[in-house]
């Protein structure tokens, strides 16, 4: 299954990035291989907007789940309008986060946890 996993850097030894629209970069993963990619999150520093185009690429690049700290109100009903799963809670490193979502320990979210426009979230 192919997941997003907001992170610090550019590695599975990378923090996860508590934010998810203002995250530094993007780690797409194959749960079952590990193979990954890395993206830079170019909406980071928009002015508006971030949340909404970050789960716009969610849906463009197909993924089947997004794990991060917390999701706003935005960036949730975009990711969910596109029927991608929304883990929140999620810390540690991108490795462990994998293994956390793998074997079923991460929160399946049911409403943002974040404010509009927080920037940082929560």
């Amino acid at each position: 299954m192919k997941i997003c996993v907001t992170s610090e850097g550019g590695n599975l030894d990378s923090k996860v990035d508590p934010r998810f629209g203002r995250c530094k970069y993007f780690l797409f993963v194959d749960t079952e291989t590990l193979e990954f990619e890395i993206k830079d999150n170019v909406s980071a520093n928009a002015s508006g907007g971030a949340g909404i185009q970050a789960g716009q690429l969610m849906a463009t690049v197909g993924v089947k789940a997004v794990v991060t700290g917390h999701v706003g109100p935005n960036a949730f009903q975009t990711l969910q309008a596109a029927g991608i799963d929304i883990y929140i809670g999620a810390s540690g490193t991108a490795a462990e986060t994998i293994e956390n979502f793998k074997n079923g320990k991460l929160k399946k979210a049911d409403a943002p946890d974040a404010a509009k426009k927080s920037g940082f979230n929560r």
